[in-house]
């Protein structure tokens, strides 16, 4: 591992009070102009004053302090390693207020970061650029020299120089537009001051865009804006702000402190969505929603997002964290309270079901490698900062902070919310800071039990026995830290607070008791429970454990999968679990392969969806092996009934689920090769291509990954053409991220080719890789080949950020031997990624992990998927 580099937080002798901003940008050169004027206080006499600034030239420097003369800056010395520049004057400023005046030119790049230019085509078919912004983390500097850094909060007041053609937004509303005096063809756009707040929210827009508007109940004026021509598409997103807004302010009793805010749909945006204050930003398929082609889980995901990117309007903007240290903080809990938000206004999407399965067993898969990390983690230089934009920050955050919820109950927990909130309101807060607002709220030990899940890394695995005392039933519980690779015998294990819920098969749905447990293991007694009755431990899947039953307590629980008196989110939790222990060699794969078939009269969408993604973890698994068909036909076995039931055509009365549910079967038994679906999916195939007989949105998926996955060139020409004539970025990227299923080596070639053409958005590329690299063993060779032949193009494409982390995990994560594990560290050594350095590790742990698993487990398969189809003696 590379040295960290030694970080420093900028110097406070000299502190922004009101940054007056005009920018002028140039959408043809991609260039722009800007002008500060600061005002500062300088706290202590000092000749120099350090700012963050990248990218950026400074032509002039000057600062005036109150009332005296104007002292220009004999040099600007950059660092550009820290990203901060260092204004030198001949003279000391003195103590007191004062104005900092800088003149700077800067780029409108093309990274998806700092003021960048996006791509867009009028609908005339011109290509044109808008410039936009994208700040969090660390790239206001970029834009602005500026003390960039959460804490150091400050007002602003912001010019926009534009072509009077181009819509230009900013943070806050317009106060004044009026031509600009040296080039008539351009205004100059004045908004109004905005609170005191971070630099990673400010933002601007200048581009060309149409827009809906709504009032919310309280007063606050919503706007989408959408491409030119589609502001229908920005309907439904209008509906859930208007609803969401007042939603957040009753639960946290706290105003929404802008006049407006608006919602916008960028082309070219890393990102799902940016909260910034007052104008959030949107990737066009995390906003835009067209009734008749957009699928139920579109709408599902635009209804998160929004959820998500508005709870961040109070937590994170109005109140921020200190430091990037809390991140998860800010991100943990708007993915918790999207789902609370999305729960109140469409009840229909059980979505708190769906949590469990998209972000708690998400959490735990990745928390329970040696290089995971903890939720707060020490972070210093930028390129580390990148790194913590991962699924502990938000998966694991949410499921502890859920869990949290659960323990405080909800009536204390929004009590010390709005306590919180009120305190450091235009502020900044630490972890801490919080817990104590809840502890105070609650009276229960917040910060005990929290600092064991945020603090460590990783969480227990609770071991549970029992034995029946009459009509007493005694538990035996005990906690160790479970690990993928199996148990260890660590002296210095680690503890945690776990809070601990028991429920019994006479109500299911109803806690019967708590505890906290505190230490190593403990006894547990309940009274007045029938022999013949089972006990489970976690209902409703609220503690962030994993639970390993004895052999007779599981097997009194298995009955209740299929005669489903277990919950759906218990049904989907314990098959989790049993499947993880199987992963970790704690039982045997074909254990979990017969409690999978019990779920054959399972109704629910989201324990479909999580039976269906562990298969497929196991068919990825098995592709290295000569017996992949075999566990094609157990899949194929086990979605046929449901396929049958559901059938292709909606009926009336379906609801969200329902939909979601054809699609997920459809798409399994397609792409499994189920004949009948096969030849049912080319059917409609055809129809929809010759215009006969369009697919349904929600049958759009499942159809294109089934006649990809047994299809042939005219089938991928035939699929390009689709994309390239899709109007929505909802319909290519739905395209894009099936076109990996392709079979033949010479049209993965094509596909992969594909990825980085001009006809894929930049931050689509990753998902074009990603479907290769996941649709067979020959793309996974062929995916990670092509990522280590086009490593510049796009490591330069996606230095930093996420995606680069993103591309590496989709392309490796599913090798299986150990010789591949080496290649992929040693590829990584030569060819530094530093954003991307702690997944690089990861990756290697589960190649590690899946040769172990299928050397462990894979003639047992074998085994058993052979004596399921032997006929009986």
């Amino acid at each position: 591992m590379p040295e960290r580099r030694p970080f420093v937080r900028l110097p406070t002798d000299v502190y922004p009070v009101n940054y007056g901003l005009r920018l002028k940008p140039d959408l043809i050169d991609f260039t722009f102009e800007g002008k500060l004027e600061a005002a500062v206080e300088v706290t202590q006499g000092t000749n120099q004053i350090v700012m963050n600034c990248a990218d950026i030239d400074i032509i002039t420097a000057s600062f005036v302090p109150e009332g005296g003369e104007e002292i220009n800056a004999t040099g600007f010395n950059y660092q550009n390693e820290d990203e901060k520049v260092t204004l030198c004057f001949p003279s000391t400023l003195q103590k007191g207020s004062g104005s900092l005046k800088i003149d700077f030119v800067g780029e409108l790049n093309d990274k998806m970061k700092g003021f960048y230019r996006s791509k867009y085509t009028t609908p005339s078919g011109e290509i044109r650029y808008a410039a936009v912004t994208q700040f969090e983390a660390t790239d206001a500097r970029r834009a602005f020299p500026c003390w960039d850094e959460p804490a150091i909060k400050a007002t602003f007041d912001i010019t926009l120089i534009v072509p009077k053609d181009r819509v230009a937004l900013s943070n806050m509303n317009v106060v004044d537009r009026k031509p600009y005096p040296e080039d008539s063809s351009l205004v100059e756009v004045k908004f109004a001051t905005t609170p005191i707040m971070s630099t990673y929210l400010v933002a601007f827009v200048i581009g060309e865009y149409d827009f809906v508007e709504s009032q919310s109940s309280d007063g606050v004026t919503v706007r989408v804006y959408t491409p030119v021509g589609k502001a229908e598409q920005g309907k439904f997103a209008l509906e859930v702000a208007t609803k969401t807004l007042p939603f957040y302010k009753d639960y946290f009793n706290v105003p929404y402190p802008l006049p407006k805010i608006d919602l916008i749909a960028i082309a070219d945006f890393a990102a799902g969505a940016m909260e910034n204050w007052g104008l959030v930003t949107y990737r066009e398929t995390a906003l835009l929603i067209d009734p008749k082609n957009s699928c139920a889980s579109s709408r599902q995901w635009v209804a998160l997002v929004v959820g998500h990117e508005l709870a961040h309007q109070w937590f994170g903007n109005l109140v921020t964290m200190e430091w990037w240290t809390h991140l998860w903080l800010n991100e943990g809990f708007a993915s918790w309270i999207e789902y609370l938000c999305v729960d109140h206004c469409f009840p229909e999407y059980d979505i708190w079901t769906q949590f469990v399965s998209a972000d708690y067993t998400r959490a735990l898969d990745l928390d329970a490698l040696d290089n995971s990390h903890p939720i707060e983690v020490d972070v210093g230089h930028p390129s580390e900062v990148d790194e913590i934009f991962d699924a502990i920050s938000y998966s694991k955050g949410a499921s502890v902070i859920r869990m949290l919820h659960n323990y405080i109950g909800d009536e204390d927990f929004r009590k010390g919310m709005n306590a919180y909130l009120l305190k450091f309101q235009h502020k900044n807060a630490s972890t801490e800071d919080l817990w104590e607002c809840l502890e105070q709220a609650s009276g229960k030990p917040i910060a005990a039990v929290m600092n064991s899940w945020t603090k460590q890394m990783g969480f227990p695995i609770i071991v549970v026995d029992q034995e029946q005392h009459g009509s007493d039933r005694v538990l035996k519980i005990s906690q160790k830290k479970f690990c993928a690779s199996g148990p260890r015998n660590d002296e210095n294990c680690p503890n945690w607070m776990v809070p601990i819920s028991i429920c019994t098969s006479e109500d299911p749905s109803c806690t019967k008791m708590k505890v906290l447990l505190d230490q190593p293991e403990t006894t547990v007694n309940i009274t007045n429970v029938a022999s013949d009755h089972w006990i489970k431990i976690n209902p409703g899947t609220v503690g962030f454990y994993r639970i390993q039953y004895s052999s007779a307590m599981l097997e009194s629980l298995l009955p209740g999968i299929r005669d489903l008196t277990l919950l759906p989110v218990d049904r989907l939790g314990l098959q989790n679990d049993l499947f993880s222990l199987a992963r970790a060699g704690m039982i045997s794969t074909v254990e979990v392969l017969k409690v999978m078939e019990a779920f054959v009269n399972e109704p629910n969408y989201t324990v479909w969806s999580d039976l269906s993604c562990n298969l497929g973890v196991l068919s990825s698994l098995l592709s290295h092996t000569d017996f992949h068909e075999d566990i094609q036909e157990f899949i194929r076995d086990l979605f046929t009934p449901i396929g049958m039931k559901l059938g292709w055509d909606s009926k009336t009365g379906e609801g969200h689920l329902d939909a979601l549910l054809r699609g997920l079967v459809l798409g399994k038994l397609g792409k499994a090769g189920h004949k009948a679906t096969l030849e049912e999916a080319r059917r409609r195939f055809k129809e929809h291509v010759e215009g006969k007989q369009i697919l349904p949105a929600d049958l759009r998926s499942p159809v294109y990954l089934t006649v990809l996955k047994h299809g042939d060139s005219t089938t991928l020409d035939t699929m390009l053409k689709l994309h390239k004539q899709a109007d929505m970025q909802e319909e290519k990227n739905r395209i894009e991220r099936v076109l990996g299923a392709i079979p033949a080596p010479d049209l993965i070639q094509r596909v992969l080719n594909f990825a980085l053409s001009e006809e894929v958005r930049p931050q689509d590329t990753v998902s074009v890789i990603g479907g290769v690299a996941g649709s067979s063993k020959q793309g996974r060779k062929a995916a990670w080949k092509f990522v280590k032949d086009n490593w510049e193009e796009l490591h330069n494409r996606y230095q930093g950020g996420f995606l680069i982390s993103r591309l590496i995990k989709l392309t490796v994560d599913g090798f299986a031997i150990d010789k591949m594990a080496a290649e992929v560290k040693s590829f990584f050594e030569s060819h530094h990624a530093p954003a991307a350095e702690r997944t690089v590790q990861q990756c290697c742990e589960n190649i590690l992990l899946n040769a172990a698993w299928l050397k462990r487990d894979a003639e047992d398969i074998h085994q058993y998927l052979l004596q399921r189809k032997a006929p009986p003696v």
